[in-house]
């Protein structure tokens, strides 16, 4: 099982993106849920992270800018990414995390979506 995220695409600095990822409530509508990304040559690294019950964090890189929520009813986690910087341009995930810092996950990767922010 994978989740599948999308939404990505090319933004100017300062800009803003929304990126969702949908899943099958049956099978984690329990879970946590988070986002991850990773840039060429670098590990996938933890950007957000939400509970069933609604609680966040953050990786300090993007708090302040980025947004997790969830939508129970529609099986959707979404990441509000705002004034976003070069230094986001990354593909990004969905998956479950086991930990509160995103160590490790539940499932495998999927494609991830592609988010470039360059003038």
């Amino acid at each position: 099982v994978q989740l599948q995220a999308c939404g990505g695409g090319l933004v100017q600095p300062g800009g803003y993106l929304r990126l969702s990822c949908s899943y099958s409530g049956s099978i984690f509508g329990r879970s946590d849920l988070g986002w991850f990304r990773q840039t060429p040559g670098k590990p996938r690294e933890f950007v957000a992270r939400i509970t069933n019950g609604g609680t966040t964090n953050y990786a300090d890189s993007v708090k302040g800018r980025f947004t997790i929520s969830r939508d129970n009813a529609k099986n959707t986690v979404s990441l509000q990414m705002n004034s976003l910087k070069p230094e986001d341009t990354a593909v990004y995930y969905c998956n479950v995390p086991l930990d509160e810092a995103g160590r490790f996950v539940r499932l495998l990767w999927g494609q991830g979506t592609l988010v470039t922010v360059s003038s």
